[in-house]
């Protein structure tokens, strides 16, 4: 059986490193307005903010869904 959620198998920090390469931090904070995004961003600090914030981390989820479905 074939697991057709986009998300299965990815970890959260491939998916922000996929959406940092598409669009950069500077987008990436356009499009979802979070201060990781918009104040000295980096995949660590990023991280650390979505591991303990779910709406910021299913907004995340939710774009990378739209990119890679497109």
């Amino acid at each position: 059986m074939q697991n057709n959620d986009p998300l299965h198998g990815k970890t959260l920090q491939s998916i922000v490193e996929h959406l940092v390469a598409i669009y950069g931090f500077e987008t990436l904070g356009q499009k979802i307005k979070i201060k990781c995004f918009t104040e000295n961003p980096s995949i660590k600090s990023s991280l650390t903010f979505l591991r303990k914030t779910d709406w910021a981390r299913k907004k995340v989820e939710e774009l990378y869904c739209e990119t890679i479905l497109k």
